[in-house]
């Protein structure tokens, strides 16, 4: 195609809504958020209060 035969065609723009531009942000917003737990997990339970976070080895 030359020059001349680009410039001869009318220049489409077609553009996004403002609505779905917000209505895709919220779908990727609730794709890329995990879901919250319900229970805690037992793996992530806090130390009991006695110990500190230091560890250290018998001699």
């Amino acid at each position: 195609m030359t020059v001349s035969e680009r410039e001869a065609q009318p220049r489409r723009t077609q553009g996004v809504s403002m609505s779905e531009l917000l209505a895709s942000c919220a779908a990727a917003n609730a794709v890329s958020t995990p879901p919250k737990r319900t229970e805690p997990d037992p793996a992530e339970s806090p130390e009991p209060a006695g110990e500190s976070g230091t560890r250290r080895d018998a001699a």
